[in-house]
């Protein structure tokens, strides 16, 4: 670690849908500056305009602000050295070329793609690496000119020194490449479109970031972005050093392969939907590759951005399992305060239709008083919705679910449904009367002194009758929240 004050980045494309590795990028990065007590910028890389889309654009914003990984500079923040999508620093890249070639750091090369894999499948045939050979280096004027005489559009290559190149991963410790695996590399393309290789150091220089962590995939690229910030320093662009990089492991997916974006475990967009906190996934994405101690799987985000060391991060691939990602969802909804848990709980009882745009008093009341009831019993938020369905459900909609009714409401079912209608109308309808311990106190005398009958046996036949489902919450509370005349009616109804 340098003495600078650390300035981290996630500079994802918008091209589909955001995904859980990059997430975990955004994740770690974001981890490392706050715990430096730095700064963390979020730009855009959208040069590729075939692939990239304002929609794509606007979901990682979403994404970004719903995960709570806010940003010191970036979009709709703004910063010292916007503007933050690449789209809108193209003469910015073009400068940038310009004096590379000016500076003898790169040069025009005007192979053909039929020359350059001709030269390649030679290289190839004779056990030497196939990267670029150098021929157009040092083309004469006259070379020049007789290329583009025959209307040939250049490319910019950087011209990579020889030399080993050893740099200090902050993950993966010494790594060492031999000049001979690293040769001169493409900054712009013929039709004058500049590629990753510029773009992004060329951003990272200008934005002072200091430190780069990002997909082990791009580990190989290291030694010509070292080499390209040195030209930098040479020609005055950026603070003139070198920022550190530290390369993330793979997300592994099923049958031991790398998470890919169509996994659909991988796809971030369908994590809230279903009910998942932005706590609980990002603790979980947070254990792809790292953790808060040996013996620990819960920690919220502040203790996660506290205790966070990058170089504590496993080298080796992570595997996503998705059972375990619910799990840890589910420790944290138990971790919400009940009126976090209400508040968190009410847009899935919006896009349920149970709950208005606009809830009542009485609607966010009985939502209040049930929520606890399932508190315990939830993984996912959405499972609050199925489990309190029949409390909202209107009488033209309630149903019972025929699996359900066809185990419970049989003969036998439907005479302790009589037994429990009756002894349940027999308490008074005010709410004084109408509690927990009476409607227990009733049922429990009336099925399992009066019938005989064994727990189980005495209460799913009630349960399936009035809520619909032989799952539901504890049933005497679920009685007092439902009502008196709406609990009858259902067990009538059961009867009919």
């Amino acid at each position: 670690m340098t003495d600078r004050p650390v300035v981290a980045r996630f500079c994802p494309s918008p091209t589909g849908n955001p995904h859980v590795g990059m997430a975990r990028t955004a994740l770690f990065s974001w981890a490392f500056a706050r715990h430096h007590g730095g700064k963390f910028v979020f730009r855009i890389e959208d040069t590729d305009t075939s692939r990239d889309n304002e929609e794509s654009y606007q979901l990682l914003i979403d994404v970004m602000r719903w995960l709570g990984l806010d940003w010191d500079e970036g979009p709709e923040v703004g910063g010292p050295h916007g503007p933050y999508r690449q789209s809108e620093r193209m003469d910015i890249y073009a400068d940038v070329a310009q004096q590379l070639l000016d500076a003898g750091f790169a040069y025009k090369a005007y192979d053909t793609a039929e020359e350059l894999e001709e030269r390649r499948n030679a290289a190839r045939a004779a056990g030497k690496p196939s990267g670029y050979d150098g021929l157009h280096r040092n083309l004469t004027a006259e070379q020049v000119a007789a290329y583009e005489a025959e209307g040939r559009e250049p490319v910019i290559r950087f011209k990579m020194p020889e030399r080993t190149y050893t740099f200090h991963d902050l993950v993966r410790g010494e790594i060492t490449f031999d000049s001979a695996n690293v040769q001169d590399y493409v900054l712009v393309r013929a039709n004058g479109q500049p590629l990753y290789t510029l773009t992004n150091p060329t951003d990272d220089a200008m934005m002072g970031i200091t430190h780069v962590l990002r997909g082990e995939d791009l580990l190989s690229s290291t030694p010509r972005q070292i080499a390209l910030y040195e030209a930098f320093a040479e020609i005055g662009i950026g603070g003139g050093f070198t920022p550190e990089f530290g390369h993330l492991p793979f997300v592994m997916g099923e049958g031991n392969r790398k998470l890919s974006k169509r996994d659909p475990e991988s796809n971030l967009l369908d994590y809230k939907p279903k009910g998942f906190l932005p706590e609980g996934l990002l603790n979980y994405m947070a254990l792809l590759g790292w953790s808060i101690a040996e013996d620990r799987d819960i920690f919220t985000i502040p203790e996660m951005v506290e205790a966070f060391e990058i170089g504590r991060v496993n080298p080796n691939p992570a595997r996503f399992d998705i059972k375990k990602c619910e799990a840890i969802n589910g420790s944290h909804v138990r971790l919400l305060s009940p009126e976090d848990l209400r508040t968190r709980l009410v847009p899935y009882f919006q896009a349920a239709g149970l709950i208005d745009d606009e809830p009542s008093t009485i609607q966010l009341g009985l939502l209040s008083a049930a929520a606890p009831l399932v508190h315990e019993r939830m993984t996912l938020l959405t499972e609050a919705v199925d489990m309190l369905r029949f409390l909202f459900v209107s009488d033209e909609e309630f149903a019972i679910d025929e699996a359900d009714a066809a185990k419970n409401l049989d003969e036998a079912g439907l005479e302790v449904v009589r037994a429990a209608r009756d002894a349940l109308d027999a308490i008074p309808a005010g709410r004084a009367e109408w509690t927990t311990a009476t409607i227990e106190g009733a049922l429990r005398t009336t099925l399992i002194d009066g019938l005989g009958l064994k727990p189980r046996l005495a209460f799913g036949p009630v349960r399936v009758a009035v809520t619909g489902s032989r799952i539901s919450p504890p049933l005497f509370e679920s009685l007092e929240l439902l009502g008196h005349r709406k609990t009858i009616e259902r067990l009538d109804s059961a009867l009919g």
